[in-house]
């Protein structure tokens, strides 16, 4: 599993938010994010664009480090 530093998740919503913000991302496959640890969790089908990632994340009103 790749791991994604998340900030600014506080609830349910938030986890969802992101999940389906990485999970539009090409290659990332079943996200899970961890509100409490701050973290995204993913596997990858095939080769993922960080920055893209990143940046759809971002889009959603997280940050990410």
């Amino acid at each position: 599993m790749k791991k994604l530093n998340v900030t600014g998740m506080h609830c349910g919503r938030c986890k969802a938010a992101v999940e389906e913000a990485a999970g539009k991302v090409p290659g990332v496959r079943s996200p899970v994010a961890d509100p409490a640890a701050g973290l995204l969790s993913y596997e990858e089908s095939a080769p993922v664009d960080r920055e893209e990632l990143k940046k759809a994340i971002q889009d959603t009103g997280f940050d990410v480090e």
